[in-house]
């Protein structure tokens, strides 16, 4: 029962280990992280997001996210700048090279999808089965729904 290959979380652990040891090859040529990649697949469905927002939607700090964009920055996938409409708010947007990267990223979803050796349908059932369990986990329901 404490096995530690019987245990979800070590399951998780080690799955997300894999996938990023697996994105890594595939990153280095554009000078990106994986944290750097994620950042910014969440500006190609919104651009223009507060940091805040950015933060929020990636589940990542504040002491985490800055040091992260700034290296975005630097390498010009990104700029930030304070929203002229809220002064405290800074507002980080795509540049040509960051919108240019979008068309690059679905070889690299394609090469993901073939390192799994998943079909589509599994890979979604799958990412949908994760997604359900974080909100319950995050929520408390899914202590709600043992008690």
């Amino acid at each position: 029962m404490l096995a530690l290959d019987a245990q979800l979380c070590f399951a998780v652990y080690s799955a997300a280990h894999a996938l990023n040891r697996t994105y890594k090859p595939l990153l280095d040529p554009y000078g990106l992280t994986y944290p750097q990649y994620i950042a910014l697949m969440t500006l190609w469905e919104e651009d223009g997001r507060t940091v805040k927002a950015l933060g929020a939607k990636l589940g990542l700090d504040s002491g985490t996210l800055s040091p992260l964009l700034k290296r975005l920055e630097a390498a010009g996938y990104i700029n930030r700048a304070r929203d002229k409409s809220d002064e405290r708010q800074v507002l980080v947007t795509l540049t040509g090279k960051g919108r240019a990267m979008q068309r690059d990223a679905l070889a690299i979803r394609t090469a993901i999808g073939e390192a799994t050796g998943c079909s589509l349908e599994a890979l979604q059932a799958l990412t949908g089965d994760l997604q359900k369990l974080t909100e319950k986990l995050e929520t408390g329901q899914a202590r709600d729904d043992a008690a």
